[in-house]
């Protein structure tokens, strides 16, 4: 979508302001770019008209003539009508260059004078047609602009695609664009030249719907919010924004359960069609719509006895989809679903959730509708709501159980037991858990206006602490008042202290006082006999000494690992299972500590701990990466770094992880960027915890594309954080090998050796093998910038092999490249890069692999790895021809690249085309040739 940054300025359609279509965007304006055509197709609202004014603002200059139609339904049986549009303004320009017969014939369809008509004139008039752009182009490139193709009356159609069949090499481009919905779009190619790009404009996801309504100013909607407008919007970008704008200006918000309020102009889009349906069959389709999961079985048992007939007449007028092979009911887009349900009459929708409150079998959902049936308090509607969301809970549903909860609520009288508030807060802890903490948040803020008794304040107080997330230092001011509230409790000052040892990490960086808070916590905990916070604090003690290097973290993960366990600790990723796997990943078991991990996710998911997701995800990915799978890491890098940026949770630490997996087996730009974007993010928030993280992610990613003098000053900085935090664990962070190597290209080789002279005596204490082999591997760098080839070759070749045997296939590959280079240095020639281009294929590591070929090509004179700037080979494709030619690179077939990108193999097939004519080359070989720096033939 464009969006106009103010709305009294003249629409100019800037293509910076096309929102989630900047990939499609990129690909048609290339392809107008090289002279060819573009039809943008898909169906009503998704946004066709404005990437099209966009591209045709832009396009504009570059052309001599831009001709323009835009037809509508209601004129599209007036014919010539479009041809008149484009021609109407230029016709006296080029008249006298037509013959007598096709100017006579063209004058009389477009002015309407006389008796022209394709029967009559046909031959004249596409002759007429096709010398008309001939004469335009002649005097300048062309640019036929059409939108609303489908509205394009017969003749007119039936004449440009004469002329644009018969264009050859003029200069005359179309853009055009067609509404499809859920028809093929080949037919209206034969209005377009043979060589049209096809762009299909699809649905967009959550978070490009969150952007579309930010841009367009409506930004106070929750996520939940945001959700729910995709859900029924079905990611139509029109049909999102006109929910935004209902909601905007509605004075209330739909209470849990109900569906977003629909506005009148979406209702006459959808619901014209209901006015051909009876009454009965209306009722029908409203009890269908109030169902989670509509079947005809459903509609019987809720009363509704012609449910047959009456969905099969539905589905004919297009308003419902039905499939022999599945049970369940489905509306054709949700916003008639939405929209049927708004319509209906408040009475008429509580008849219909009373029927599906007993027909539904599903305890759950027989909940849902006895609530929504209610009017009022209601103990026994408000104690079902309560089992239902506890049930909800234990299924792994805890944004349905947050849903239910804030229902029970609100049938809760004011003076039951438990009351309204309380179980407004079990339902924010439930959203907490959902990752919808805008819900919870407000929800926590809501009780605090009236709360008195100190466990209910200081319950609301831990779901705002907990929904600042890693901003922590947002929330100091509430530290004062929640310890007020908490008063000599032990149960309620272990909830405070625990949420201290956490700030002091993130906010101060202090880890020696941020372990005291939570020993302190777990004391009081276990005094108030709180075993589920005494457990957390237990977990965080336990990783604040790993990464400090103290000598009782072993001691203190038994003691968080003891019985008795609470479930929801156990699979928690601030738990006593999260602290395990945190020390097998730094002691070197990365076998043990990719079985406790991948269990970990598992149960997140079963669950629907997303939070918890979201970390173990990326947890999974770094354990990957140590291992050497840095293909199996990217996808779980950038997979963490989608549902992240989807909840709004971990972002900066998912932003950190996809960084260091796009520079080792994908994107190093990419890297970059992903690596700026969590250190802003972490900057920001005043985390100092993973603000060292991003920025070791940043200077490792600068390695990578060969800026040196960029990764020490970004490496400097993290060795001076982690020294102020306390962080004596080299393999917290594993960034001294990456400095000291670059400090050694940057001519330091001192400061390089210092370096690895600190680390090595923690690495020696805490017994990090993989560690040491890494600052060997370093050392040996060092010992060859003073000439000491022979001890550095002998210290690579140990390094190597005790990898090897660790299991870090990446670090091993870096050792054999190393020694490769030095080997090389001396002349042996390209063979000496085989091992280690063996080693970084079998990695998948793609941006260590094109460092090897550079190196090959350039031979003993430039053996160091160059500047990614000097290698960009592939720097003037689009992304996904980016994505693709790298893919090649790694080997990968036609197939295995459609499966991974998830597109068609003749969209891989087009791709390449494409790729090939852009760089000169002819084969898939030559695309490997050409990246690595060497001459195509």
């Amino acid at each position: 979508m464009t969006v106009r940054r103010d709305f009294k300025e003249p629409a100019r359609c800037r293509p910076d302001l096309v929102i989630g279509r900047e990939e499609l965007y990129a690909e048609a304006r290339e392809q107008l770019a090289r002279g060819g055509s573009v039809l943008l197709h898909g169906p009503a609202g998704i946004g066709k008209s404005t990437v099209l004014r966009a591209l045709a603002a832009e396009n504009a200059g570059a052309s001599g003539t831009v001709l323009r139609c835009s037809a509508t339904e209601s004129e599209s049986h007036l014919p010539f009508l479009a041809l008149a549009d484009l021609f109407g303004l230029v016709l006296d320009r080029v008249s006298a260059r037509l013959p007598a017969a096709q100017r006579t014939a063209l004058e009389s369809a477009l002015t309407g004078r006389g008796e022209s008509s394709l029967q009559r004139d046909g031959l004249a008039l596409r002759l007429a047609v096709l010398s008309t752009l001939r004469a335009l182009a002649a005097e300048g490139p062309v640019l036929v602009v059409a939108d609303d193709l489908q509205w394009l009356d017969p003749a007119s159609a039936e004449l440009l695609g004469f002329a644009a069949r018969r264009l050859g090499d003029s200069p005359v481009r179309m853009l055009c664009a067609v509404r499809t919905d859920g028809e093929e779009y080949d037919r209206h190619l034969r209005a377009c030249p043979p060589d049209t790009l096809a762009v299909r404009l699809g649905p967009f996801s959550r978070p490009q719907v969150a952007a579309l309504l930010d841009h367009r100013g409506y930004t106070g909607l929750s996520r939940s919010t945001v959700r729910d407008i995709h859900r029924t919007s079905g990611g139509n970008p029109l049909f999102a924004l006109e929910l935004g704008r209902a909601l905007a200006e509605s004075p209330a918000r739909p209470r849990p359960g109900e569906p977003l309020p629909v506005p009148t102009s979406l209702r006459a889009l959808v619901l014209s069609r209901l006015e051909m349906l009876s009454d009965d069959a209306r009722r029908t389709l409203l009890v269908a719509s109030a169902g989670a999961r509509p079947t005809l079985a459903l509609l019987h048992a809720a009363g509704r006895d012609n449910a047959e007939a009456e969905t099969a007449r539905a589905a004919a007028l297009g308003l419902l989809v039905t499939d022999p092979e599945e049970p369940a009911l489905r509306f054709a887009h949700p916003l008639i679903s939405a929209a049927l349900y708004a319509e209906a009459p408040a009475g008429e929708r509580r008849a219909a959730h009373t029927a599906l409150s007993t027909a539904a079998s599903d305890p759950i959902e027989r909940a849902r509708h006895l609530a929504l049936a209610a009017t009022g308090p209601d103990p026994e509607v408000a104690a079902r709501l309560a089992e239902a969301a506890a049930l909800a809970r234990d299924r792994g549903a805890p944004s349905v159980a947050a849903s239910l909860g804030l229902l029970a609520a609100r049938h809760t009288p004011a003076d039951g037991e438990p009351g309204p508030d309380e179980r407004r807060l079990q339902a924010a802890e439930d959203a907490i858990t959902a990752g919808e903490v805008d819900l919870a948040r407000d929800i926590a803020r809501e009780v605090l206006t009236r709360a008195t008794a100190p466990a209910e304040r200081v319950r609301a107080w831990m779901v705002v602490i907990e929904a600042a997330g890693q901003a922590l230092g947002e929330v100091d001011a509430v530290f004062p008042q929640v310890l007020a509230d908490a008063g000599d409790d032990p149960r309620l000052l272990a909830l405070v202290h625990y949420q201290l040892a956490w700030r002091e990490v993130v906010v101060d960086g202090d880890f020696a006082k941020s372990r005291q808070e939570a020993a302190h916590a777990a004391e009081l905990a276990a005094r108030g006999g709180d075993r589920r916070t005494e457990l957390m604090a237990l977990a965080f003690q336990s990783s604040t000494e790993t990464l400090m290097g103290h000598p009782d973290a072993p001691a203190t993960i038994r003691r968080a690992l003891q019985e008795p366990q609470d479930p929801d600790v156990a699979s928690h990723h601030n738990g006593a299972a999260m602290a395990r796997f945190r020390w097998l990943l730094m002691s070197d078991q990365l076998p043990e500590a990719r079985t406790a991990i991948t269990s970990l996710l598992r149960e997140a998911r079963r669950r629907g701990m997303v939070e918890s997701e979201v970390h173990f995800s990326r947890l999974l990915a770094d354990t990957e990466l140590r291992s050497g799978h840095c293909g199996r890491a990217l996808d779980l890098g950038r997979e963490s770094l989608r549902l992240a940026r989807d909840s709004g949770i971990g972002e900066s630490a998912s932003a950190m992880l996809a960084s260091l997996a796009e520079a080792s087996g994908g994107d190093v730009e990419r890297a970059l960027t992903l690596a700026r974007e969590a250190a802003d993010h972490a900057e920001v928030d005043g985390d100092q915890l993973y603000l060292s993280l991003a920025l070791a992610a940043l200077g490792y990613a600068q390695l990578v594309a060969g800026d040196a003098q960029g990764a020490v000053r970004s490496l400097r900085r993290v060795r001076e954080l982690e020294h102020g935090m306390g962080i004596n664990d080299p393999a917290r962070g594993r960034w001294q090998g990456d400095l000291a190597e670059a400090l050694v290209r940057v001519g330091e080789p001192g400061e390089a050796q210092e370096l690895i002279n600190v680390t090595r005596v923690h690495a020696l204490r805490l017994n990090r093998a993989s560690v040491l082999a890494v600052l060997d591997r370093a050392e040996a760098l060092v010992r060859a910038a003073r000439g000491e080839h022979q001890a550095a070759y002998a210290q690579l070749t140990s390094a190597q092999e005790r990898l090897a045997k660790l299991g870090f296939g990446l670090e091993e590959a870096r050792a054999a490249f190393a020694r490769a280079r030095l080997r090389a240095a001396q002349g042996p020639g390209p063979a000496a890069y085989d091992e280690a281009a063996r080693l970084f294929r079998r990695c998948r590591a793609l941006p260590w692999l094109r460092q090897v070929e550079r190196a090959v090509a350039a031979g003993p004179a430039e053996a160091e790895p160059v500047p990614a700037a000097a290698a960009g080979a592939l720097d003037g494709l689009a992304a996904m021809e980016r994505q693709v030619a790298a893919l090649v690179m790694e080997g990968a077939t036609n197939r295995e690249i459609a499966a991974r990108l998830f597109i068609s193999v003749k969209t891989v097939e087009a791709t390449l085309t494409r790729v090939y004519r852009k760089l000169g080359i002819r084969s898939r070989v030559d695309i490997v040739r050409l990246a690595a720096g060497r001459r195509t033939k």
